[in-house]
């Protein structure tokens, strides 16, 4: 796994040790961060971390700072790794459980302009219901919210759908604040 483009471009990253992470393709990553087109400045939320690839790319397409959320710990350790082997410390790493950070960062006041999500394929069926609600009150305004999954179980938020995309069994669908 590398990152695909931009500063970090060709740079290799580690994947979490364990079942629990599933890395996106480098092929999936390079149509997304085609379709979502300059990062410049932009705050981003990946959250359901992993390794970190989908936000360290976009922090190396010019992201202004990323912020990883994770629950286990091996990924979290992975993120942290990840970013010290790109040499940036515009990125935060939690570990915590997504639905709970949601909440403690709208009490906080926090937002961001692009969200990542790829949760486990086996929870995105019951998640879009619960996390819809609580990524409106972090997203900036004109937020973009990136789910990835599988096309089988595709993660979907009672959000406006701006794009959607299949990649052999992977979903990617776009939605806008």
């Amino acid at each position: 796994m590398r990152v695909v483009a931009g500063e970090y471009a060709g740079r290799q990253l580690k994947a979490p040790r364990g079942a629990h992470t599933r890395p996106t393709p480098d092929r999936v990553r390079e149509a997304l961060f085609s379709i979502l087109g300059p990062l410049e400045g932009l705050r981003v939320l990946d959250l359901y971390a992993g390794s970190g690839a989908l936000g360290i790319e976009a922090l190396s397409r010019g992201a202004e700072e990323a912020t990883f959320v994770d629950s286990h710990p091996a990924a979290a350790r992975a993120v942290r790794e990840n970013l010290a082997l790109v040499g940036t410390e515009r990125g935060r790493v939690f570990r915590a459980e997504a639905l709970s950070f949601l909440r403690g960062a709208a009490r906080h006041g926090d937002t961001w302009e692009l969200v990542l999500c790829d949760p486990p394929y086996r929870l995105a069926n019951r998640l879009g219901p619960a996390l819809g609600p609580l990524l409106r009150p972090v997203l900036a305004s004109g937020a973009r919210i990136v789910c990835e999954g599988s096309t089988k179980h595709p993660l979907r938020l009672d959000l406006p759908v701006l794009a959607e995309r299949r990649y052999g069994d992977t979903s990617l669908v776009i939605h806008g604040a």
